[in-house]
């Protein structure tokens, strides 16, 4: 998603520079170029080749290694797209808000025209210090952006705010910044993870969905510049309209909550085809017969119930098959009524179920079939949209 952008990361002296190692991987997983400079203080927490090796370039620390014409504060300010201190100290927050350049990362501050991102970590009796907050006050004013700590138990032993926030809000933040979304074009809603059917209160009937495959096409969908709701069995943080549930029938009524002013609905869930008839309200204990029955009654079918309902939504399906992959894919496109089907060989242990990859076939209303061989989910998930938007 980052592909070609060049982010600059600032880390000062804070316990909380370890957290920093996953935020670069997580920037390099999105093809994103990576630099980073610290003050003396943060390699008390994290060192030099670690950041190093991560990033895949030098790190900086001192001011005035210049290795060409160009001064290094000022190469590193104009190389970047953005730039994030992460974890930010009350020293340096106190230093960029009084223009003070006394380090190679103050002075790069300094020198930075384009957005930064401002993380602060530290002390909860030092984050609600007057003078760290009027700082943190002058510096949201001229425009710069505060990700505000948390609140938690601390390093230092104390209970307050000053938790370093998420790594995942930092991430999102920066795609938000650099991918901006001048103009809404579609209205997609997206399913992911597979439903829970309770049978008394600590058992279920589910499955081994992990809604990944389409947790990356609500990705793709929403940077692609759409109006984009996941629902979702999963817990997961995005910067788009996230709701969470449970059962097939609570998945069907969130959809149905969407589906008036939906342009595309993208039906990746794992939805079960049978839930228990009567939920016990307490355990079931277990007793002396060897065996046990279930009574189990049908789930709604939700996508063929949407195809039945549309109007101008375009409806894409998806099918696990163990087995007679693609005849089986055929036999439900027609069943269902969906303009598209993406068929998943659930029998192979490589793709799909938990795995970071996939190979599916696109399947068109019109009898069309397109094979997408073996790749990352996100870049399958690219390819669906295109091919869906053709």
């Amino acid at each position: 998603m980052l592909s070609g952008k060049n982010i600059l990361i600032g880390i000062t002296g804070g316990i909380a520079a370890y957290k920093i190692c996953e935020l670069i991987r997580m920037y390099k997983r999105n093809n994103a170029n990576v630099r980073v400079i610290c003050t003396p203080n943060a390699l008390n927490f994290v060192t030099k080749l670690t950041l190093q090796n991560l990033s895949q370039n030098n790190v900086g620390i001192e001011e005035y290694e210049i290795n060409d014409f160009k001064p290094e504060h000022i190469s590193y300010a104009d190389e970047a797209d953005i730039m994030i201190i992460a974890p930010a100290s009350a020293n340096t927050i106190s230093k960029i808000a009084n223009g003070i350049c006394d380090n190679l990362l103050t002075s790069t501050v300094c020198a930075f025209k384009k957005p930064i991102i401002i993380a602060p970590a530290m002390n909860c009796n030092m984050w609600e210090n007057p003078i760290v907050q009027e700082n943190i006050k002058k510096l949201s004013t001229l425009g710069y952006k505060i990700l505000e700590p948390e609140s938690g138990f601390l390093a230092c032993g104390y209970e307050g705010n000053g938790r370093l926030c998420q790594i995942d809000k930092i991430f999102d933040e920066t795609s938000a910044i650099l991918l901006p979304r001048n103009e809404v074009k579609k209205k997609y809603i997206i399913t992911a993870g597979g439903t829970i059917e309770d049978i008394d209160p600590v058992r279920y009937i589910s499955n081994y969905s992990s809604g990944k495959m389409g947790t990356a096409i609500a990705d793709e969908a929403f940077y692609n510049g759409n109006d984009v709701v996941l629902i979702t069995t999963k817990d997961i943080k995005r910067p788009y309209k996230i709701i969470k549930v449970k059962s097939a029938q609570e998945m069907q009524q969130a959809i149905e909550n969407e589906f008036e002013n939906a342009n595309v609905i993208i039906m990746a869930a794992a939805v079960a085809d049978y839930r228990v008839k009567t939920k016990s309200e307490q355990k079931i204990k277990k007793t002396n017969e060897d065996t046990i029955t279930l009574e189990l009654i049908k789930n709604p079918d939700i996508l063929q119930e949407l195809c039945k309902k549309r109007t101008h939504q375009t409806i894409v399906g998806f099918c696990a098959e163990s087995e007679n992959l693609i005849e089986n894919a055929k036999e439900k496109i027609q069943k269902k009524g969906c303009d598209y089907l993406i068929a998943n060989d659930i029998s192979r242990k490589d793709i799909g179920f938990s795995s970071d990859y996939n190979e599916v076939t696109i399947l068109h209303k019109n009898g069309g079939i397109k094979q997408l061989e073996k790749a990352s989910k996100q870049e399958i998930a690219k390819a669906i949209l295109k091919e869906i938007n053709e």
